[in-house]
């Protein structure tokens, strides 16, 4: 029987955002900033982000798959949609939902550095450090989870569960 377990309310992840947005207007203060949400899961918290920013931003998105439909990365990083605004010589902020294995992630900043970004950072909603196989580093993070496999907010298991507002634990 599949269990959830409540890690984060609506509430907290709203706090949480709207604390990570301030800290990124503060820092890329009259930047020329483009955010690049990862797809799927990003899209959710991509939108609240965006408009808790008090800076201009551009918004693009890519997706990369690395999970299929299981529980843990399965190593290969496939490509599935690319970049269609021109970040040549732009500061550019790559919005994930969750860094876990950091295998995605660290495939997207090389790929976005090669595409020539003047600066990249990473922001993620959840940093979980459990399974990090990359020496990937956040620039900034909503919440740091130390295990499980989390649903909600975007965060899904085979498609299921982006829907939930908050986030939650998921023990099948």
């Amino acid at each position: 029987m599949t269990e959830f377990i409540p890690v984060l309310t609506e509430e907290e992840i709203e706090k949480l955002v709207a604390g990570v947005a301030r800290k990124i207007s503060d820092d890329c203060k009259g930047q020329d900033l483009i955010l690049i949400g990862v797809l799927k899961g990003a899209f959710i918290f991509l939108s609240d982000l965006c408009r808790h920013l008090k800076i201009p931003v551009n918004v693009d998105f890519v997706q990369a798959s690395s999970y299929g439909c299981g529980t843990s990365t399965s190593g290969n990083i496939k490509l599935n949609k690319g970049i269609d605004i021109d970040i040549r010589g732009r500061n550019v902020l790559i919005v994930e939902d969750i860094v876990d294995s950091g295998l995605t992630l660290s495939y997207l900043y090389e790929h976005i550095k090669n595409c020539g970004a003047k600066t990249v950072k990473i922001c993620t909603l959840i940093d979980k450090r459990e399974r990090r196989e990359t020496d990937i580093h956040v620039d900034y993070a909503c919440y740091v989870a130390d295990k499980g496999f989390l649903v909600g907010y975007g965060l899904d298991y085979a498609e299921n569960y982006r829907e939930l507002p908050g986030i939650f634990h998921l023990k099948l």
